[in-house]
């Protein structure tokens, strides 16, 4: 279940119980969830119960909160992929998703692809945009076109996106940088931001250059997917019960993975390409992380290989935990390709 089909399933909630005269409240027109910030307070969390209290006459206390938190506690439990619930005071909902929910995001990343993120959640909107023969704005405007078209919404004749122009012409960029780099430097910041065309840090081929450590995640990922198919390994997100993703790495790159549509979203309705190449170095990361999990994995497998009376079948994580990995590559590659920088396999 990922964060957008999450608060569908919350605002349908909300919906259901006043309509059942549970609750005597105003339906919003949007539900919004987000990654707790401290583990051990569930998958995600929502303030919806606060917003719903307070109302349109202001805040009206935080009893009333937690009423309205115990009504949709009550009803979230019953709803297929969620295991706990939890309210913390003032009135916040703490959604623990269960185990299979985690396989089913990892399985639906892996079948979509390139693609995985798009769909129709700005169908409806209309997103402004105006051109420019600058060629910053220019791209940000190019590429601007393209999420909007991901996220089904469609563009309009407007003004901006607004951004600092590049110092350089696209030429001199493309001459210093090449068209990754380049493509990179101009769109990572914001908007207001000016952007860092240094060559010795953008084509650099280290840990503190952030496209590297995206381009090199993904390639990881794509060489982990050879390395498993050398050890005769399936990737399989959810091969058996017991194959939970339940390591705090795990957890933590599942979170961004499931978050990559609602980025692709935010990044076309606000014109903003630097939501999304940050989303991108946020995945990378996290991926790094839980990479350590699978060279231990693969380092036993290569081992039990050599001793013919130690080989079994592998375990349900051994094929679950690649299946991860190749998820991130799928997300990394596809948020790369948004943004017109290229995703090698090898680097």
């Amino acid at each position: 279940m990922t964060p957008a089909q999450l608060s569908r399933t919350v605002l349908h909630t909300v919906r259901r119980a006043v309509e059942d005269d549970e609750l005597c409240v105003a339906v919003p027109e949007r539900v919004k969830v987000r990654t707790p910030p401290r583990p051990g307070c569930g998958d995600y969390a929502t303030n919806v119960a606060l917003l719903l209290a307070r109302g349109e006459r202001g805040e009206r206390g935080e009893g009333d909160a937690l009423v309205i938190a115990e009504v949709l506690r009550r009803r979230l439990l019953r709803t297929p992929g969620i295991a706990r619930v939890d309210i913390a005071a003032p009135g916040f909902l703490n959604i623990t998703l269960d185990a299979g929910s985690h396989g089913e995001l990892v399985r639906t990343v892996v079948s979509d692809g390139l693609r995985y993120g798009h769909g129709d959640s700005l169908a409806g909107v209309s997103v402004p945009l105006g051109a420019s023969d600058e060629v910053r704005a220019a791209l940000v405007a190019h590429v601007v076109r393209g999420l909007v078209a991901a996220a089904g919404g469609v563009v309009v004749p407007g003004h901006g996106p607004v951004v600092r122009p590049s110092p350089l012409s696209g030429r001199d960029l493309l001459t210093r940088l090449g068209p990754d780099a380049a493509r990179w430097a101009l769109l990572r910041p914001a908007g207001h931001d000016l952007p860092d065309l240094d060559p010795a840090r953008l084509l650099s081929q280290r840990e503190d250059n952030p496209l590297f450590r995206v381009r090199y995640a993904h390639a990881r990922t794509r060489a982990l997917m050879r390395n498993a198919g050398q050890l005769g390994l399936a990737p399989e997100p959810q091969p058996e019960s017991g194959a939970a993703y339940d390591h705090p790495a795990e957890i933590d790159l599942l979170a961004l993975l499931a978050d990559h549509p609602r980025t692709i979203e935010a990044a076309a309705r606000h014109r903003a390409p630097d939501r999304l190449a940050r989303h991108l170095v946020a995945v990378a990361d996290a991926f790094f992380r839980f990479q350590e999990l699978l060279q231990d994995l693969f380092q036993d497998l290569s081992h039990d290989r050599l001793q013919p009376s130690r080989q079994s079948k592998p375990p349900a994580v051994h094929r679950a935990r690649p299946a991860l990995a190749d998820a991130t590559g799928a997300v990394l590659a596809g948020g790369l390709h948004l943004l017109g920088i290229s995703a090698p396999d090898h680097l």
